[in-house]
């Protein structure tokens, strides 16, 4: 019987990888059939994956060799909630940029609307004495994705200093153009709310009027998904078209995560310019646990500890491994999975980048909520987590990885 890797030869990329050592997806696939499975059907499930190893030299310096499946960054995905984590970093970018005595992550932050399209945010009640700021909505988007705390971040920012910033970072197949999980139309995502920052003593340090952009970032060829969608109560028996959806390529958004980690690996002009306080408060959430935070608070039921943690399965509510931490970004939505993260045991010395999208939605309706995450997706990510760490665990390594500095308290 064929291997799955010689039955997928000509759909696996494979940058880089030493003789000696196991090539991914080569073998060893037949303990994962749910991976095995989408791996033999890459065209129906849309599967992407970036597998990223980590090698150090002599002087400790982080050396990456990529892996990849079916990677298409023209393709079309939806990329759901992982559009939270660039527009979490460039908050904090922006917020340096400022420069203004007074002006911190904390500060509190008063969001204003001057028209029916928008909502104001004058307090959080899941904030430490009910006081807004970035810092507290940063922490909201990475410990459990909330929606309208990255609806905040961009009204700050606005499509244009989010696109031109990625574009500048070397991101160009991505596009954010719209507010999460509310009614609005590209026009109106083209507005962002007048916002205040204030001191203690309620004196304005900063105001920022409302502001809108002339330049229309849409999808220029025009993506649609699936076959039929759900408007309401009736079916639309058409693809739903995503021409003004965000976009971000897996690429991108692995290249995210890696310039957090190893920012050193990229030139200076495609890092995010943040000082090491910034950037290690990011790490810290993006790592953390909702039980592990106080302000926000998380009940456990409702937010367990793999709930944002895909490749140690979304749906297991077991306690998290001790010696694991994943710092990662994930998203769900109209059929599609995703996850893109570093993950790290800190007993083995083990440390890889992966990401991935997959598509399970069989009837090709959208917004019916009959998606097959439980039965197709979640495994596929549980088993690919899985598959990597137990190649990573069998790599041998001249340069044994120092991970103290990825330990938060």
């Amino acid at each position: 019987m064929k291997s799955i890797y010689a039955y997928l030869s000509l759909i696996f990329i494979i940058l880089s990888c030493s003789p000696k050592e196991k090539v991914p997806f080569e073998d060893g696939l037949d303990n994962y059939p749910v991976l095995q499975k989408v791996l033999g059907n890459v065209d129906k499930y849309q599967v992407q994956i970036i597998y990223t190893q980590i090698d150090r030299n002599e002087h400790g310096t982080a050396m990456l060799s990529d892996f990849t499946v079916n990677l298409n960054d023209s393709r079309y995905f939806y990329p759901a909630s992982t559009v939270k984590l660039p527009v979490a970093i460039l908050a904090l970018e922006w917020l340096e940029e400022q420069n203004i005595e007074g002006l911190t992550a904390d500060t509190r932050m008063l969001i204003d609307s001057v028209r029916p399209s928008q909502t104001s945010a004058l307090e959080d009640l899941s904030a430490k004495d009910s006081l807004a700021s970035i810092a507290h909505y940063i922490k909201k988007i990475l410990l459990v994705s909330d929606n309208d705390a990255y609806n905040r971040l961009y009204e700050l920012l606005g499509q244009d200093y989010i696109n031109k910033k990625l574009q500048e970072k070397g991101l160009e197949n991505s596009i954010i153009n719209h507010r999460l999980s509310f009614s609005a139309s590209p026009e109106e995502n083209r507005i962002v709310n007048p916002i205040r920052f204030v001191d203690s003593a309620g004196k304005v340090i900063l105001e920022l009027p409302e502001r809108s952009t002339d330049v229309v970032y849409s999808n220029v060829d025009n993506p649609t998904i699936g076959n039929a969608y759900y408007r309401g109560d009736s079916v639309v028996a058409q693809g739903m078209d995503f021409t003004f959806k965000n976009k971000l390529a897996l690429s991108d958004l692995h290249g995210v995560v890696e310039r957090m980690i190893f920012p050193m690996s990229f030139m200076e002009s495609e890092r995010f310019a943040l000082n090491e306080e910034h950037r290690k408060f990011l790490l810290k959430y993006m790592s953390m646990l909702p039980a592990e935070s106080d302000f926000p608070n998380y009940p456990a039921e409702k937010y367990w500890d793999n709930y944002s943690k895909f490749y140690l399965d979304g749906n297991d509510k077991s306690e998290f491994p001790a010696n694991i931490r994943i710092f990662n970004k994930t998203g769900q939505a109209y059929g599609h999975l995703l996850d893109a993260s570093y993950y790290v045991d800190f007993e083995k010395g083990i440390e890889f980048f992966v990401s991935a999208v997959i598509y399970v939605n069989d009837d090709e309706t959208l917004n019916n909520d009959n998606y097959e995450y439980d039965s197709v997706g979640f495994p596929f990510f549980a088993e690919l987590g899985d598959y990597l760490y137990q190649i990573e665990s069998e790599r041998k390594k001249k340069v044994p990885a120092d991970l103290k500095k990825f330990k938060f308290e």
